[in-house]
């Protein structure tokens, strides 16, 4: 079985054949921070400003672009292979603040101008309420600009790390039926086949479909047959073995909740009620 995901979601979703997301993420993730930490020292080190204010301000600017297109080829990219929750959660507040930082920071830098060409000595109170707030929002900026990028990288890296030792090792990986296989219903992939006429969707049923290579999981009293979706999902392979042959309804609630992606997702999964 195929993801159900759309296969196509506008101009940020592909450019030469490959997603936008991945080429774009790393503008934000490295301008926004720099341009951040940047901001902090010109605030601390007034004689920084006059060379070098007028580059940070443009950095500002350039990271908050970049981070409000990283949430937009994110979002098409997600269309494509699931939503990994946190990550797109944290992905979606992070261009906000980064326009807000620009927004804040443009208005101290034009205040302590103002100041200075008028030859006052001291700052004003708005002046410094401004550069305090600016660089509240800079350590803001980085810090989520931090976690949002370790939260994309374990979506996508987390479950094949935690496999690299028993491959590394020599041990052979449990072989994953494709969607063909599962559907021919066939030796082991006979076990993840929809069950016949004699074998009733019981939980001591689901409990024998407890593998990587054959996993039953119940969530909200149906049971779905995963078993081709532990190598596609985003948030990689552990998540979903952690399903195998159990009822995973409070897990699985927690992580995606009535999100409309991962339910409809799961939904095309399904095998059938699941019998009290």
């Amino acid at each position: 079985m195929t993801s159900p995901f759309a296969q196509s979601t506008g101009p940020t979703d592909l450019i030469l054949g490959l997603p936008v997301h991945p080429l774009v993420v790393h503008f934000a993730v490295v301008l926004l921070p720099l341009a951040a930490a940047a901001l902090i020292a010109i605030v601390v080190v007034p004689k920084w400003r006059r060379p070098f204010g007028w580059v940070v301000l443009a950095g500002l600017l350039a990271g908050a672009g970049a981070s409000l297109l990283a949430k937009e080829s994110g979002e098409a990219f997600a269309a494509r292979v699931g939503w990994p929750t946190e990550h797109a959660s944290l992905g979606d507040r992070l261009p906000l603040v980064a326009i807000v930082l620009f927004v804040v920071a443009a208005a101290w830098f034009w205040l302590q101008l103002r100041e200075a060409k008028a030859g006052r000595k001291r700052a004003g109170i708005l002046t410094v309420i401004a550069a305090i707030v600016s660089c509240i929002l800079a350590v803001a900026a980085i810090v989520l600009t931090v976690v949002v990028g370790h939260t994309g990288a374990a979506a996508v890296w987390e479950g094949r790390i935690q496999d690299a030792p028993a491959a590394s090792s020599g041990q052979s990986a449990p072989a994953t039926p494709g969607p063909a296989a599962s559907a021919s219903g066939s030796g082991t992939s006979a076990a993840s086949a929809a069950p016949s006429g004699t074998a009733a969707l019981t939980m001591a049923e689901v409990a024998k479909h407890a593998t990587a290579a054959d996993c039953w999981s119940v969530v909200k009293g149906t049971v779905y047959d995963l078993t081709s979706w532990i190598d596609q999902h985003p948030g990689g392979v552990g998540p979903i073995e952690s399903m195998c042959g159990v009822d995973a309804t409070d897990a699985f609630v927690a992580q995606h909740g009535s999100q409309r992606t991962p339910n409809k997702v799961l939904a095309g999964f399904e095998v059938g009620p699941l019998v009290q």
